[in-house]
């Protein structure tokens, strides 16, 4: 049953994912989302960073009631959460955005479709007239980018 729980988490995140990007990073959070377009920051680091602090808060919260509760149902739909948020930082920040400089030449058609998705989503530099707000799953159009090639 725990499995299950971070299971249906992991996969309700995706959801969450492009709810919270398009009407809370795009909309009246833009101030902290606007350096990842436009790479106005300076460094490394962009405001758009703290969204780590701002999603991990609740997943710790989560964590840390369900260890109180003896390993409660919180504990493992804040795991779901967290292992979301872990796949997040590898896939957007390490093979999208090449944060380090890994897994630059894949041939896989999903990996491929969902860079070019996101490529997308970077081609418009303000909060208005986006597309391609989710992460693990983008539009079909992208997978069939990719996969129909012969």
């Amino acid at each position: 049953m725990n499995f299950l729980i971070v299971l249906l988490v992991f996969i309700s995140m995706e959801g969450a994912t492009w709810l919270i990007h398009r009407y809370i990073m795009h909309g009246f959070l833009w101030s902290l989302h606007k350096d990842h377009h436009d790479h106005s920051h300076d460094g490394k680091l962009e405001r758009n960073d703290l969204f780590f602090f701002i999603f991990a808060s609740p997943a710790i919260v989560l964590l840390y009631a369900g260890v109180r509760q003896e390993f409660s149902d919180l504990f493992f739909v804040g795991l779901g959460i967290s292992l979301y948020g872990m796949a997040y930082f590898f896939v957007h920040d390490i093979f999208i955005h090449q944060r380090a400089k890994i897994f630059t030449k894949t041939k896989n058609p999903y990996w491929l479709a969902i860079r070019r998705a996101h490529k997308q989503h970077h081609k418009h530099l303000g909060k208005e007239e986006g597309e391609c707000f989710g992460f693990l799953w983008v539009p079909v159009k992208y997978f069939k980018m990719y996969f129909n090639k012969k």
